[in-house]
């Protein structure tokens, strides 16, 4: 041991092995690196003047993309810079407050009290200025017009006046709809004497326009000469925000109208300034509340002071024909109507069907007989299958694999494969990640499967329990059910009162028979997995549904209609004049027409007038007084156009089968989908939702304005059209716990005669705690049945089945504001609709 101690040594620390000199091998490597493995651009380490430079290149690209925005209010004859003065306080006059602006540049223009559009010359900035002038009653839509084809809202607030109720309703519509770049000026603060007094107030309404703007930092007053000199200045030198979903169209804030005779060339003429996008005679055209129409042609309409050469009235065109080239110079024509120019057809003619399927394409005798095969049916159609029906004929029976030569005994020994009708499987990965999201909502009971419980095992030895010994079952006569049926009721509608355990219950009357009143109802085993049968639901679509619009995938079609508003058509910032075809415009809106009131063109993409099933996503405001019932009257602005519909509501999300739930009711504070038939939009514009308010009959008092006609109810955005998505109404039947053994319990008051508990037999049962079951046999004669559960229920729990059916959205009506209301008895009416159609 001593001797191997003796001989160990440290190794040396200070010895260095230096690495020997690879000679040769890298003499044969000429202009190549060790590592050549390709890097990407996030892993190569830049060298500081590399970064330097990227960072000036981004630079000069912003820069570029700024000129770019600017340049069309740059020149002789440039765009004038849209501003919209819009008055929130009943003492605010928006034409003194424009009067103010131009004094304080020493600029003499006559302004109308009347309101309207003002084009004013801005000297000292070279730029121009158009105002629009919100009339000093304060419409409403009036003034989101406005706002709509403003490149800047200025507000006026009153030092004296709170905000009514109006002024809060328009900066919340205006704010909803999109804004671009806002200033906030205060009217009469010079009007308060003490300067403490002043600041607190110029404080006060500081914090109210962050609450709702929180960028708003500086107000300024109309009484100060400097401060609205600041004002026009930033008026003429900033670049406007702009509003994304107006900007990816070409739209123009119509000047001067010129209406046409029954025997004109056009049925109207529009004047103003084209900006957003290049405008073509090709596509339909959108004129404010008055409708959609085809242009005839596009003029110039240079202003009379400077009217531009014939060289320059050819600059103005984009990508023009060679067709026409002449006809520019001589004429003035801009752009003219194509072989590719948009029709104003809203459906697919009437020998057109588009379908998805083979199996889609039934005539009329095939869809009878589908109804025919229905009404003969033994039970309910549950998720694929009609369940119990002996009679059903073979022909109707989904056809099997089954090997060549097999005989029809030997085919009834091979059980069914577990293939879908289409032959393939649903792969369980895809639908569960279709299936997951944030705002997924939690699964119930009654929407099947995912809402059950566990499994619960019977406790063994528990002793003494809550549930009853089992008894033997004696029907009772017609008499006594009927006072135990009723008492039963009474109870069940004081809970229903205060918790509102089941909102889709529904109590037959006993004389009814289930299977009759809900023929159209089916049932399925999960509410977001089970593939859902359309062929059920030919016989009861609507008489157009087939000829709506169908997009097969909207996202590749909705940037291709983008990108083809990018190329040709008249460019931006030339005053032009719009010719809409020959046609008759009512005489309603000739006489309601105002130049106090401003009107917007909008160029609509391609398709954008043909009718499908539009989907939006509302989100009822906190603040609504009451909850809104589907298919109740309300008034949709989406972009440019506004429609009164009677929306369905139903639950948002994505599931795997495309099957989202009817909700009867939107309550305040809450979220769903509105879906109804209209025309297509693109892209995710924002809504407004608003409610008609009852005019009142008590006279004002002086001073006091009157309240507006409407009422923001809500805001959304518009989802993706879809003709598939499924809307499934359901209603629940709850049955009472009569005698309780274990598993096995009879249940009582679910039906009320034998037929109606062998038809939906099929059917599975659940409780509201979430224990599932199934219907095991039929007792007696006045429906009674025992039914086997997955564990021990409570007495006091509540059995229900669920069942579905196929509602479909109703078609909108274009808004006009001249048109007479319906009375509430008339939209009451409507909305009530759905709880008479049960069957």
């Amino acid at each position: 041991m001593p001797s191997s101690m003796a001989g160990h040594s440290h190794k040396s620390t200070t010895k260095v092995a230096h690495k020997p000199f690879k000679a040769g091998k890298g003499r044969h490597r000429k202009g190549k690196t060790a590592d050549e493995r390709p890097r990407t651009p996030h892993q190569q380490v830049m060298s500081k003047l590399d970064r330097r430079n990227q960072n000036r290149q981004r630079q000069l690209e912003k820069q570029k993309e700024h000129r770019l925005e600017a340049s069309i209010f740059s020149g002789r004859d440039a765009a004038p810079r849209n501003v919209a003065v819009i008055p929130l306080c009943g003492d605010c006059d928006a034409a003194e407050a424009v009067k103010a602006l131009n004094s304080s540049l020493d600029i003499e223009v006559a302004v109308g009290a009347s309101g309207g559009a003002l084009r004013v010359p801005i000297d000292r900035f070279k730029q121009q200025l158009q105002y629009i002038i919100v009339p000093s009653d304060r419409d409403v839509l009036a003034s989101i017009d406005a706002a709509r084809a403003a490149d800047f809202v200025v507000l006026l607030l009153s030092a004296t006046e709170e905000v009514d109720e109006r002024g809060e309703l328009i900066l919340r519509s205006v704010e909803s709809q999109g804004l671009s770049t806002l200033f906030t000026a205060i009217h009469g603060l010079s009007s308060i004497e003490s300067t403490k007094q002043r600041l607190t107030t110029l404080e006060s309404l500081k914090s109210f326009m962050r609450h709702f703007h929180p960028d708003q930092e500086k107000l300024f007053s109309l009484e100060n000469r400097q401060e609205c000199s600041n004002l026009i200045r930033s008026l003429c030198s900033a670049t406007p925000k702009g509003i994304h979903w107006r900007d990816e169209r070409s739209w123009m804030l119509v000047e001067d109208v010129q209406f046409g005779s029954a025997d004109g060339d056009a049925a109207a003429v529009l004047t103003g300034v084209i900006r957003g996008r290049g405008l073509k005679a090709d596509r339909l055209v959108q004129v404010g509340d008055w409708g959609t129409f085809q242009v005839d042609k596009i003029t110039a309409a240079p202003l009379e002071a400077r009217k531009p050469k014939a060289a320059a009235a050819d600059s103005m065109v984009v990508d023009s024909q060679e067709g026409h080239e002449g006809q520019e110079g001589e004429n003035g024509v801009l752009d003219v109507p194509t072989e590719d120019r948009d029709d104003l057809a809203e459906l697919a003619p009437e020998g057109t069907v588009l379908v998805d399927s083979e199996d889609d394409d039934m005539d009329d005798d095939d869809i009878d007989a589908r109804s025919t095969a229905a009404a003969s049916r033994k039970g309910v159609l549950l998720d694929d299958h009609h369940y119990f029906s002996e009679g059903e004929n073979e022909a109707t029976k989904p056809a099997r694999r089954l090997p060549k030569g097999t005989s029809e005994y030997q085919a009834a020994w091979i059980l069914d494969d577990a293939t879908s009708e289409s032959g393939s499987d649903m792969d369980e990965d895809e639908d569960e990640d279709m299936a997951g999201g944030p705002n997924e909502d939690k699964a119930e009971p009654a929407d099947g499967m995912e809402g059950i419980a566990q499994y619960a095992p019977i406790e063994a030895g528990a002793g003494q329990s809550e549930y009853p010994q089992s008894e033997a079952y004696v029907e009772k006569d017609d008499e006594q059910e009927a006072e135990q049926l009723a008492l039963y009721r009474s109870q069940k509608r004081t809970e229903a009162e205060d918790d509102l355990e089941f909102p889709d219950e529904i109590e037959l009357h006993p004389h009814v028979l289930a299977h009759e009143r809900l023929a159209r109802y089916r049932g399925l085993k999960s509410l977001r997995s089970s593939r859902w049968n359309e062929k059920e639901d030919r016989p009861y679509e609507p008489e157009d549904w087939r000829r709506l619009l169908q997009i097969p995938d909207y996202r590749a079609s909705r940037i291709r209609t983008s990108r083809e508003a990018l190329i040709g058509g008249v460019a931006p910032g030339t005053r032009a004049s719009v010719h809409l075809a020959k046609g008759v415009i009512p005489e309603a809106i000739r006489a309601t027409y105002s130049s106090s009131k401003p009107v917007t063109l909008f160029s609509l993409f391609r398709h954008e007038n043909k009718q499908t099933v539009v989907n939006f996503l509302i989100n009822l405001s906190a603040e609504e007084p009451r909850s809104i019932k589907s298919k109740e009257e309300i008034i949709v602005q989406c972009g440019p156009r506004r429609f009164v519909v009677n929306p369905l509501y139903s639950q948002s999300g994505v599931t795997p089968n495309d099957v989202h739930k009817f909700a009867r009711f939107i309550h305040p504070g809450q979220s769903a989908v509105a879906t109804f038939v209209g025309p297509v939009t693109w892209g995710s514009v924002p809504t407004l939702f608003f409610k008609r308010t009852k005019t009142s009959t008590v006279p004002l008092l002086p001073g006091v304005s009157a309240p507006p006609s409407l009422r923001l109810a809500g805001t959304g955005t518009a989802l993706p059209p879809s003709t598939s998505r499924v809307v499934a109404k359901r209603v629940v039947l709850t049955g009472h716990p009569y005698h309780i053994h274990k598993k096995i319990v009879t249940i009582r008051y679910m039906f009320f005669n034998r037929e109606d508990v062998e038809w939906f037999k099929a059917l599975p049962l659940w409780t509201k705690r979430g224990r599932s079951g199934y219907i095991k046999e039929a007792l007696g004669t006045h429906g009674y049945f025992k039914a086997t559960f997955d564990g021990r229920i409570n007495p006091q729990d509540s059995v229900g089945v669920s069942l579905y059916k196929r509602v479909f959205p109703r078609k909108a009506v274009a808004f006009q504001e001249w048109a007479p209301v319906a009375s509430g008895q008339e939209v009451n009416a409507q909305g009530d609709e759905m709880d008479e159609d049960i069957a």
